[in-house]
Parts: C-alpha cells; sequence; structure tokens
C-alpha cells in the first residue's frame, strides 16, 4: 500500500523542537500498543524520543473508574530528550476517568483530543464527576483547546462493509486515533502499515480494518474544519549516522547479556521465574536460540537462580532477572554464590512495595536489599542503570565484572527503564569492551594439587570447570579453607576469608572508571547526586538551572558498590549534595556513612518516576538557602 504524506488542502504547518504526548483510557483501549507503535514511527522518522508506559497493576480493572486508567506518555523531538515530559502537550482522552487523571499534568493552553463516547452520562458518572457535570461543555476546560471527536462512531462508519463483528470493529478505535495523531504531526502511515501487515498475516480481514481505520482517522484530520485553526505541527528529525533501533530497558538488558556472551565466547544460561515488570528479559532471550542462548523457565524464584548457579558452575554466563519480591526469595542462593565465587549476573527491575505493593509502577527501593539483604558478611558489587539504552551497557559491564572478578553482581533497573524506551545507536561488537574469563589449565598428575582458592594480586580465584583434568575440587556452601576450598570450621579461616572476600569486592574499584561530572562546574553551590532513573529528570533540571545562572552540577552513579574511588573528592568540592531518590532515602544513608557528610534527601515514593520541574524547584530552593 501506498504511503499517505500529502494533505488535500492548505493547513497551516507549525514548526516545534519537540512535544509531549499522552495517549489515555480505559485498559480495553489499546493505548499501550497505539504509544508503542507511535512511539516507532518518530523513531524511525528520526526524533529524539522518550516514553513512559503507566498501567494498572490489575489485569483489567473496573472499566471506566480512574483505576483503570492505562496511559502511554511520550516526548519526541529534534533535539535531546531525556524525560517523557513533566506536562505534556497534547491529551488523548478516550474517555472521562482519562481526563480526570490526567489533567492536572496538561500545559495550560494544551490540546485534548476526546473520544465523545467515553463521555457518556455512565462513563462520568464512574470517573467520580458531579452528577449534571459534563467536562466537555460546562466551561471547565476553557484553559485548555478542546476537540470533542466521536471516535467509535466515526470508526464504525469507516469499518462498516469490513465484514467484522461490532466487537472487531469497536477494538479498531485506537488506530483511528493513531492516524489523526499522524495527520497532527505530519507523520507517515507506512511503517504501521507494513508493522500491521506483519502482526496480522494470518488474519488479513484484521490487518485491512485497523489500516482502514488508520486512515480514516488521518482523512477525518485532513478533511474536516475541526482542526483548521489550529493546523499540524512538525518536529524536524535529527541528522543521525549509523544504524539505530528503539529499544526498551528490559529488552537492552536482554541484547547485553546476548553480546556479553559472545564477546566472552561463553554461552549463555538465564534462569528465571516471571515476574512484574522483569519478564520481558525472559521473553526477549527466549528468542535468541539461534545465537544459543539457553532460557529456563523454573517452578519459582528460588529454582531460577539456584539453575543459574549451576549453570556458572558449569562455565556458562549464568543470569537471573527478577522484581523485588522475587531477590527477597533469591537471598539465600546469592549467599551460595557469594561463598562459591563465581560468575552471576542478576537483574532486579524495581517496583513499588513492600510485599506485592505496586507491581507496575516504578521505585528505587530495592538498594538496600541489593546491598546487605543476605545473611552473613556476603558482599557483593551493585551498580544501577540510569536509561532505558543505558540497561544495555550496564548490564554489559555487570556480566565482565562478574566473569573476570568472579562474583555475582546485581544489576538495578526499575519498572520506568525496563518499560519504557528511546532510540540507540546499535553498537558494533568490535567497539564493546572485552570481557576475560579466566580458566586453569588441566593438570597432569605429576603436577603440583590444583588449589581452587588460591587468588591473584585481585584476590579472584580460577575459573574452574568440571570435568577438566586434575582440576577436581569441593563445592557447597559450607565455610572453604584458604587456597585448598577444603571444608573449614577454624575460627581464623574463617575471619581470613571473610576479609578476602570482602577486599575482593573493594579492589573492583581498581578496574572502574572515575565518577564524571555529568554537567556543570567541578567546584560550586550544589551537587546533585543521582542513580538509576532519576538521570532524565535531574539532567534536565540542571540543565535549566545553569541557564538561570545558578551554580549546580549532576554527577549519576552507575557503581553503588563499590563506589568510584574519587567520589569522596567530588562530593567535598560544593557546599551542599542533593540526593533524589523514588524511595525514602536510602542511598542517602549509604553516603552519609561512607563519607560522612550530610546531603540534603528529596524523596519521591508515589509510584511514579521524578519530573524535572521537581526537582528544578527543589534546586533553586536550595541554593536561595545557602
Amino acid at each position: 500500500m501506498t504511503d499517505t504524506k500529502t494533505t488535500t488542502r492548505e493547513v497551516n504547518v507549525t514548526s516545534k523542537t519537540s512535544v509531549s504526548v499522552l495517549f489515555a483510557g480505559d485498559s480495553g483501549d489499546g493505548m499501550q500498543l497505539t504509544g508503542t507503535q507511535f512511539a516507532n514511527t518518530v523513531a524511525v522518522h528520526g526524533s529524539e524520543l522518550n516514553t513512559f508506559p503507566n498501567f494498572p497493576s490489575e489485569i483489567r480493572a473496573p472499566a471506566g473508574t480512574i483505576a483503570g486508567v492505562s496511559g502511554f506518555q511520550l516526548q519526541f523531538g529534534s533535539k535531546p530528550v531525556y524525560t517523557p515530559g513533566a506536562k505534556f502537550d497534547v491529551m488523548i482522552a478516550m474517555n472521562s476517568a482519562a481526563l480526570k487523571a490526567n489533567l492536572k499534568d496538561l500545559h495550560r493552553g494544551g490540546i485534548i483530543i476526546a473520544g465523545t463516547e467515553g463521555f457518556d452520562e455512565k462513563n462520568l458518572k464512574l470517573a467520580g464527576y458531579p452528577e449534571g457535570s459534563d467536562p466537555l461543555h460546562d466551561g471547565s476546560l476553557s484553559n485548555y483547546i478542546v476537540f470533542p471527536v466521536p471516535v467509535l462512531q466515526l470508526t464504525r462508519e469507516a469499518l462498516r462493509e469490513s465484514g467484522l463483528s461490532s466487537k472487531e470493529i469497536d477494538r479498531c478505535k485506537n488506530m483511528f486515533v493513531l492516524g489523526l495523531l499522524y495527520w497532527l504531526y505530519n507523520l507517515p502511515l507506512q511503517g504501521t502499515i507494513e508493522t500491521l501487515q506483519a502482526k496480522f498475516q494470518k488474519n488479513i480481514q484484521m490487518a485491512e480494518a485497523n489500516i482502514r481505520a488508520m486512515k480514516a482517522g488521518y482523512f477525518f484530520g485532513d478533511e474536516t474544519e475541526l482542526f483548521a485553526n489550529l493546523g499540524r505541527f512538525d518536529i524536524a528529525p535529527q541528522k543521525q549516522h549509523g544504524i539505530y533501533r528503539r529499544v526498551t530497558g528490559n529488552e537492552a538488558c536482554a541484547i547485553a547479556l546476548t553480546a556479553a556472551a559472545m564477546r566472552a565466547n561463553l554461552q549463555l544460561f538465564l534462569g528465571s521465574y516471571p515476574i512484574t515488570p522483569a519478564t520481558e528479559i525472559l521473553q526477549t532471550l527466549a528468542k535468541f536460540k539461534k545465537w544459543g542462548v539457553k532460557t529456563f523457565q523454573a517452578e519459582d524464584e528460588i529454582a531460577g537462580i539456584v539453575s543459574s548457579i549451576g549453570a556458572a558452575y558449569g562455565g556458562a554466563l549464568a543470569a537471573t532477572n527478577t522484581s523485588g519480591p522475587g531477590l527477597a526469595l533469591k537471598t539465600e542462593a546469592l549467599g551460595l554464590a557469594v561463598m562459591l565465587e563465581i560468575p552471576l549476573v542478576v537483574i532486579n527491575v524495581q517496583r513499588g512495595g513492600p510485599s506485592t505493593g505496586l507491581p507496575t509502577k516504578p521505585e528505587q527501593s530495592d538498594l538496600f536489599m541489593a546491598m546487605f539483604g543476605r545473611h552473613g558478611d556476603a558482599p557483593l558489587p551493585v551498580i544501577a542503570s540510569c536509561s532505558p539504552v543505558d540497561c544495555f551497557y550496564t548490564t554489559y559491564e555487570a556480566a565482565r565484572i562478574a566473569i573476570e572478578h568472579m562474583t555475582p553482581v546485581i544489576c538495578l533497573s526499575d519498572g520506568y527503564l525496563a518499560l519504557s524506551s528511546e532510540p540507540w545507536k546499535v553498537e558494533s561488537p568490535e567497539n564493546l569492551t572485552a570481557i576475560n574469563p579466566r580458566f586453569p589449565s588441566a593438570r597432569k598428575p605429576e603436577d603440583p594439587p590444583f588449589l581452587p582458592y588460591k587468588r591473584d594480586d585481585r584476590h579472584v580465584r580460577a575459573w574452574a570447570i568440571p570435568g577438566t583434568e586434575g582440576l577436581e575440587h569441593r563445592i557447597g556452601g559450607l565455610e572453604k579453607e584458604h587456597e585448598t576450598g577444603y571444608l573449614s570450621h577454624d575460627p581464623d579461616n574463617h575471619a581470613l576469608m571473610t576479609r578476602l572476600r570482602e577486599e575482593k569486592i573493594a579492589k573492583i574499584a581498581d578496574s572502574i572508571p572515575l565518577q564524571s561530572i555529568d554537567n556543570g562546574p567541578e567546584k560550586g553551590d550544589l551537587l546533585v547526586l543521582g542513580w538509576g532513573s532519576s538521570y532524565g529528570a535531574i539532567k534536565t533540571a540542571v540543565e535549566q538551572a545553569l541557564e538561570n545562572g545558578l551554580s549546580v552540577a549532576h554527577a549519576h552513579l552507575r557503581y553503588i558498590h563499590p563506589f568510584p574511588k574519587n567520589l569522596g573528592e567530588i562530593l567535598g568540592n560544593y557546599k551542599k549534595v542533593l540526593l533524589p531518590e523514588n524511595n525514602s532515602g536510602q542511598l542517602l544513608h549509604i553516603i552519609r556513612d561512607k563519607f560522612m557528610i550530610a546531603p540534603e534527601g528529596f524523596s519521591k515514593v508515589q509510584g511514579v518516576p521524578f519530573n524535572e520541574m521537581e526537582i528544578l524547584a527543589k534546586i533553586t530552593d536550595l541554593i536561595k538557602e545557602l
């Protein structure tokens, strides 16, 4: 099919550098699919992009209620984009609950495209509007530009002769909305057409119906007088070189594990138990069988990590993925991996807690558990990703550290990074850091006996693969004798081994980069220190603060245990340190205990990430106090 790009009448076209859009509706309205496809289109078009899917924890929350609202927010533009936008410029509200839940985050003067069928008396009542009120007609939206569109009616008219049932036709209404947004932002249809043809290749009738609905939405924008005064918008694409793809954080983790295994010339094994929002890592790796990837969906979290420990003992790059509740269940086995001193990558996609908490909402509240959540002294490295694309580089680095330092490593992501996406310039394998496992050679009977816990100058033992002649040795969770690996209950030996395991992790600081300043002066009034998914909001806020003439800088931690060797020096270069976290202040405690300073905490535990406006306001207030 040919692409639809031109307009049949003269329309004002306004150029913009960026725009933030929210698709919001009931859980059954297909907003996640619509937002994802819109994101794919703008990414292929060459725009910078950042997305935030936000959906209910319930499998099917009550239709028409605030609790059942599903949203997909994205910001795209011709300049670097680090967040989905503190507030959005355009809101697609498929029903009254979507409008009520999200109106507070729409810019004054912003655009509302409302599906009128979702604003009938029943839906208004379910959304909690007072009896007799109707926001589309009572003047309460006078501060916004409102376009009521009978989306369902127009979709039914477009597909009247499609041969589909009424229920199947109604499911295509999200494609009508997508086509309308493509018209509004002067975007091509062809990529979505090809996607729909591939998705429904076994159901041509459904593919044609969705394509027809999308084109109906596009031509509705083109032909109706409804948007005559508004016109269209154009976001110029970035001038990009190289091969790009849109990637979610979970997909990036999966790709990184595969790349690390190939770079280290090892097989990859993932032992996993499905858990929101980490399951996509397992699903993605399960598709990589042609690259020798082996995935195992275990019966529970404990079996998942124990199977991975077995794979690591056998010489594979082994990994397991989970979220907070699953990490809690894995802790005893993590202690076994520490005792065995074998490489293991544990990806923890954090979510709101405690217990099952907020399964689909992001939080950074597992840092204490990652650092200290094991019985006995069982230190291991902890690193954190800061963006969907950075999930690739951080996971790859976790694999390198695990293999080269013979230790389990916890790599922290969260629900925001895992499910959101951005364009990624695909790495060439030769640009990736080398990963060098150290396997001892086979031994002859006349050779000296093999010492499995004999260490190099980094306190790292060799990776002895079972079945290698002359490398027979004991394994298990009981304490090992120094060098020989025999079972030992000797008090002095236990003290020695405890100290050596701790020093081994501390020495990893010698092989990681020094901490850098992301933006701002190397000395000044205020340092905003972040970790994890707060990166985009902090970076944008600090850029705006610097434009306002404030003395502020931004440093973002990837390595949390051990810290970069120069972190203490950097912290001492500023009068005050601000530490935003999506928890109650966990890194704050660690920094305070380690460096004996008193940072200013800034906590947010609402199940949603920080936005740049919140952080900018906090920066401004703190500098005024200095």
